[in-house]
């Protein structure tokens, strides 16, 4: 039976430029035995995420008799000021992706609207200004960049929480302040295709 191990690395760049192609070169010596590569994968900031589409199994809805479980969609309500932390609670047993939506309360200029993991790895910004009232929506679930129900720019990623709690960075303009609304569907990995 083969042994999987996960090994992560930080690259770090020279230069404050944009990074055009990545080469990856895997290289063992000196051992004996077989060795599979699977996954490689490159990803945005210094942590690990995991929030990759697996090509063998489809993620399926969390489903279980845990009375803390939720079966169908969770979602959380919050308000930020400047900038925040927002926690949010996955119960279920592997990364599902996140649906943000954000109302500003007063109008907020172009790309100071942002959501990122933790410390702010995985960053994604509204490009355009928002109006107070707005409704800025940052949809995983259907890779979607909306602004009042109609498509928008971003620069960055869609959002995902891992499994247990995640971290999420918020920032709205400096001394301003916006409704927040998250919705998620907890999953576990499902039977393999």
């Amino acid at each position: 039976m083969p042994i999987f191990t996960r090994f992560t690395e930080t690259i770090d760049k020279k230069e404050k430029k944009r990074i055009v192609s990545v080469t990856v070169k895997p290289v063992v010596t000196d051992c004996t035995g077989t060795i599979w590569f699977t996954d490689l994968m490159l990803q945005e900031g210094a942590m690990l995420s995991g929030y990759v589409i697996n090509t063998e199994t489809a993620q399926k809805k969390y489903a279980t008799g845990d009375e803390y479980a939720v079966s169908g969609k969770r979602f959380f309500n919050g308000v930020v000021r400047g900038s925040a932390i927002c926690i949010v609670f996955n119960l279920g047993k592997t990364s599902t992706g996140l649906d943000w939506k954000v109302y500003p309360n007063q109008n907020m200029r172009a790309g100071s609207v942002s959501l990122a993991l933790g410390a702010g790895a995985h960053k994604a910004t509204f490009t355009e200004s928002a109006n107070a009232g707005d409704e800025l929506a940052l949809l995983s679930s259907t890779r979607q960049c909306l602004k009042n129900g109609l498509a928008t720019d971003k620069e960055g990623f869609f959002q995902y929480s891992a499994a247990g709690d995640s971290k999420h960075l918020v920032t709205v303009e400096e001394k301003k302040s916006a409704r927040l609304y998250v919705e998620f569907q907890e999953t576990e990995d499902g039977d393999v295709t």
